[in-house]
């Protein structure tokens, strides 16, 4: 922290600024990235922010790497809701490799990419609670986030960086145990939700806190290229799950929450009517998929060997499935070339990758267009003229994930 004399015209009163850095390192910063704040007093007169601080070369990275060996990547991306990530990734591939999945894995995918986004919402607006100076809110919820974590290791054997799936499906059909938990939480989980909504929706210290604190107008946040949560509490009702549907989505119900004013308080309501609407849509998709019988229960991939890993048992005891395990991995089969971009709604809105072919094995370029890069260019505009402790709600509304700033 330094003082900084701003000189001002022959006669004027001299005025000292505070130049805070608020990071890399801040525990209320939400990650590793840094802010340089200049105070008058407690309030916030401009901000520099920084990113690159684990900056890992991802998109470098990928151009030298077959197509499994970059899922791993994305779950580094937004890290409370990789399965989103992951799963966004293989629908990228899937675009320009032509694969059709079968209904089975859209609605099983459905149903992952929606407790994701649970999950991320909740961490989301309980840490809102937290950095307005209410705790209780984030401990009751995340016994739930938990419960989404156990489902996640009955499906892949991981919790937070999942790499979750395969190109066509998923590795191993859902067990048992899987549904029993996903019932489980489906039963209990709107309880929990309508209690944390009566502990803050109408706190009044909460109400204050974050009513009016860190507003964007719908035209500011589409000139920023806001989306998700953030645009929507805006008032722009864009939601990629809508606009651009895929893995079937087009088949569900469910309604698109949206704001007014693009404050803290209505980025905290979205979150919460979101998760109320993936609820709903995990309810859909789970009956969708109990309706499937016999046969078509055991369905969890598409039909393609030649990207589709071989079982585990075939692996270790069948030649051809050791030489085709190798090959996938190793990336010694050439993609066709060709040129896309998929996108999905991700947590923190829309997650898209652009990939470019040119026939080889590993991608000649891809880009991840990450919502939360793109959010923290406006945290200046959002934050001038407010109070140092209005920054760190801002930013938490915000939802800013480190992992998303620098890919």
């Amino acid at each position: 922290m330094s003082e900084q004399h701003i000189k001002l015209p022959e006669g004027s009163i001299e005025k000292t600024t505070t130049t805070l850095n608020l990071g890399p390192t801040h525990p209320a910063t939400h990650g590793v990235f840094q802010n340089i704040l200049e105070l008058d007093g407690e309030r916030i007169v401009s901000a520099e922010q920084t990113v690159g601080y684990i900056h890992r070369a991802f998109e470098k990275i990928a151009e030298r790497r077959p197509l499994y060996q970059i899922t791993p990547l994305t779950d580094r991306l937004n890290y409370c809701s990789s399965p989103i990530n992951n799963i966004g990734w293989h629908l990228t591939c899937e675009k320009l490799l032509g694969v059709k999945t079968p209904k089975r894995v859209d609605y099983l995918r459905i149903i992952i990419m929606e407790l994701a986004r649970i999950s991320d919402h909740l961490i989301c607006n309980s840490i809102v609670g937290v950095d307005a100076g209410a705790y209780t809110g984030f401990l009751y919820v995340m016994q739930y986030r938990e419960l989404i974590y156990e489902i996640y290791e009955e499906i892949c054997g991981s919790r937070l960086t999942t790499n979750m799936g395969r190109i066509g499906g998923f590795e191993r059909n859902f067990n048992d145990i899987a549904f029993q938990k996903i019932e489980k939480f489906l039963k209990e989980y709107p309880a929990v939700l309508q209690e944390f909504e009566n502990l803050f929706t109408r706190n009044r210290i909460f109400m204050d806190r974050t009513i009016d604190v860190g507003p964007i107008s719908a035209e500011r946040a589409l000139n920023y290229g806001f989306t998700g949560p953030n645009l929507r509490a805006a008032g722009v009702d864009y939601d990629v799950r809508v606009h651009s549907p895929y893995s079937s989505y087009e088949e569900f119900q469910f309604d698109v929450p949206v704001g007014t004013t693009g404050d803290c308080y209505d980025r905290y309501l979205v979150r919460n009517q979101e998760m109320w609407q993936s609820l709903g849509i995990i309810e859909q998709a789970l009956r969708k998929v109990l309706e499937f019988k016999g046969a078509e229960a055991e369905i969890y991939h598409a039909d393609v060997p030649e990207y589709y890993l071989p079982p585990k048992e075939d692996v270790y005891t069948k030649m051809e499935a050791l030489i085709w395990h190798f090959k996938i991995i190793m990336g010694e089969i050439n993609m066709p070339a060709g040129e896309v971009y998929q996108s999905v709604e991700g947590g923190n809105g829309e997650l898209g990758f652009y990939l470019i072919s040119d026939g080889g094995r590993a991608p000649y370029r891809l880009h991840f267009r990450r919502p939360c890069f793109i959010y923290y260019q406006a945290f200046e505009e959002l934050t001038k003229g407010a109070m140092l402790s209005d920054a760190i709600i801002v930013m938490s509304s915000l939802n800013l994930i480190a992992g998303e700033m620098d890919a």
